[in-house]
C-alpha cells in the first residue's frame, strides 16, 4: 500500500502567485508606477542641464522678463562660438584635462596601494593612522589654502599647472574608500596562497590586489576626475585668464563688465560640462557593472 504526500493547499496557492521570474531565478521588469518614478527622476535630473542650454541661447534682456523661457532661442550656437573663442576654452581642456588625468590615475593607484596595507596588512599603529586619515577628511579644505599658495610662491610656480596638480596627488577620501572595499572584496585566502608561492609585497598588490580592486578603482578614477575638472577655488587663487587656465578659471573670466552677459556665462559652463556627460557616456556602463561586480564579490 502506498501513500502519497500532498503539498497544503495554502502553500501551493501561495507559489502560485509568485511571479515567473522571480520563481525562475529571471529579470524582474518595473511596473508603470516605476517607469513613472524614473521618468520624474530622470527629467528633474536633465532639468538643470536643459536650462543652462535655453539660457545660452537667449540674451540678458529676455532672461530677466517674466516668465523666464522654457524653450530654446536662436542664438545658442553662437553664443558656443564666442565663448569658445573668449575664453580660449581650446587650451582650457587641455589643461584640465592634464591635471584631473594626472589627479584621478595618481589617487587611484596610491589609495588602493595605502587601502591595501590598512585593510589587510597588520602593522603598529594602524588604527591610529587610520584614524589621522579620516580625520583630515574634517577639515575645511579653505583652511589649507594660505599655507599651499605660500608654499607655491616659494617655488615659484604661481600660474603653472604644477601647483593645481601637486596637491590633488593624495585623498584621504580615496585611501578609506579602498580600504572598505579591500575589506570585503579581496579575501585573507587569496593573500596567503600568494605569500605561499613566494610573491612579495608588491606582487602581491600588482597581481592580486588591482586586480580584485579593479571595479573599486574605476569608480574612484571616475569620481576625483570629476572633482578635479570641477575645482574652482584653488585653481582660481593660483591660475590666471591669460596663462595657463583651466575649464573654470577660463569660463569664470567670461561675461565680466558693468553688466554681465549671462547668456554668455551659460554658454561657458555648458561647454565646460559636455566632456564629462561625453566621458561618462562612454565608460558609465563600465562603471556601473564595476560596482554591481564588487557588489557580488563582497
Amino acid at each position: 500500500m502506498t501513500t502519497t504526500l500532498t503539498k497544503p493547499p495554502a502553500e501551493e496557492s501561495k507559489k502560485s502567485r509568485r511571479p515567473k521570474a522571480a520563481r525562475a531565478g529571471g529579470t524582474l521588469h518595473a511596473g508603470p508606477i516605476g517607469y513613472a518614478i524614473l521618468i520624474l527622476f530622470t527629467i528633474g535630473s536633465l532639468f538643470p542641464l536643459v536650462w543652462t542650454a535655453i539660457a545660452a541661447s537667449r540674451d540678458n534682456q529676455r532672461l530677466a522678463e517674466s516668465p523666464p523661457p522654457f524653450w530654446f532661442g536662436s542664438g545658442l550656437f553662437d553664443k558656443l562660438e564666442i565663448a569658445w573663442t573668449d575664453a580660449n576654452l581650446g587650451e582650457a581642456f587641455l589643461n584640465t584635462t592634464i591635471v584631473a588625468g594626472i589627479s584621478a590615475v595618481t589617487i587611484v593607484v596610491l589609495s588602493t596601494i595605502a587601502g591595501f596595507a590598512f585593510a589587510k596588512l597588520r602593522f603598529r599603529g594602524r588604527g591610529a593612522l587610520m584614524l589621522i586619515v579620516i580625520g583630515t577628511m574634517l577639515v575645511p579644505p579653505q583652511l589649507s589654502v594660505i599655507p599651499l599658495y605660500m608654499m607655491v610662491a616659494k617655488l615659484d610656480w604661481s600660474d603653472q599647472l604644477q601647483a593645481v596638480i601637486l596637491p590633488s596627488l593624495v585623498s584621504a577620501f580615496g585611501v578609506f574608500f579602498m580600504r572598505q572595499y579591500l575589506l570585503q572584496a579581496l579575501p585573507d585566502e587569496i593573500i596567503e596562497a600568494a605569500r605561499v608561492d613566494g610573491a612579495s609585497s608588491w606582487r602581491v598588490v600588482w597581481h592580486v590586489v588591482f586586480p580584485a580592486a579593479r571595479p573599486a578603482m574605476a569608480v574612484l578614477g571616475m569620481l576625483m576626475f570629476v572633482q578635479t575638472w570641477n575645482d574652482f577655488l584653488w585653481p582660481f587663487l593660483v591660475l590666471t585668464q591669460n596663462g595657463s587656465p583651466t575649464v573654470q578659471v577660463a569660463v569664470a573670466g567670461l561675461g565680466r563688465g558693468y553688466t554681465p552677459d549671462q547668456s554668455l556665462i551659460m554658454a561657458g559652463a555648458l561647454l565646460g560640462t559636455l566632456p564629462l556627460l561625453v566621458v561618462f557616456a562612454i565608460f558609465g556602463k563600465q562603471i556601473v557593472g564595476g560596482i554591481m561586480q564588487g557588489a557580488v564579490k563582497g
